[in-house]
């Protein structure tokens, strides 16, 4: 038994592949819905064929009329229900749409390695950046907030009364553990200060 040996470059793009596998959303449950809707579609239509070689009344909507009905639009059918029913249409068609097209993401980011695919949650990312913003301003847990995204990160600090507090230092006390992970794709840094600080004990 003989065991195939991954060149270097093999390697990188089998940890790329995982990484984009973590970070990307599944469309499963898209693709199941649409496949669930063409079945019963399918399944519908097929009944309602069946139905009319026996002669029999359709068991919703005759086929012929049907047919008849769509054909004579827009004159056959009431324009409020027409026009309610081509938007459930086109906002179903765009779901699908943007799930095909869009890449999505899953609220993770990726950590350099030369040999392992590392990935981090964003809440995870968020609870470090708030103890280092925590540091920088001075302030307790409570007071400060981090939210972590795809390519931004907000960072809200409401400061002690008293102490003063800049948001560049703030910033540049998180940009430092931004750079020290590496995250990628690297967010930016947005500081909020609070214009009414918080009483300290």
């Amino acid at each position: 038994m003989t065991t195939e040996t991954l060149t270097p470059e093999d390697e990188r793009r089998f940890l790329d592949e995982i990484l984009r596998r973590e970070l990307t959303p599944s469309r499963s449950i898209a693709a199941l819905l649409a496949g669930v809707l063409v079945v019963l579609l399918c399944v519908y239509f097929l009944l309602e064929t069946i139905l009319a070689l026996f002669r029999l009344p359709g068991w919703l909507i005759d086929p012929d009329e049907a047919l008849n009905w769509v054909a004579g639009l827009p004159g056959t059918g009431p324009g409020p229900v027409l026009a309610l029913g081509g938007a459930v249409l086109a906002m179903v068609g765009f779901f699908f749409l943007v799930s095909a097209l869009m890449p999505g993401r899953r609220a993770r980011h990726s950590l350099p390695h030369p040999v392992l695919a590392v990935v981090v949650d964003d809440e995870v990312v968020a609870s470090a950046l708030a103890r280092r913003a925590r540091l920088a301003a001075n302030v307790s847990p409570a007071q400060v907030m981090v939210t972590v995204a795809r390519a931004q990160v907000l960072v809200n600090v409401r400061p002690t009364s008293g102490l003063r507090v800049t948001d560049d230092a703030v910033e540049r006390a998180v940009t430092e553990e931004l750079d020290a992970m590496g995250l990628s794709p690297r967010p930016s840094v947005t500081v909020h200060l609070a214009s009414t600080g918080v009483v300290g004990a």
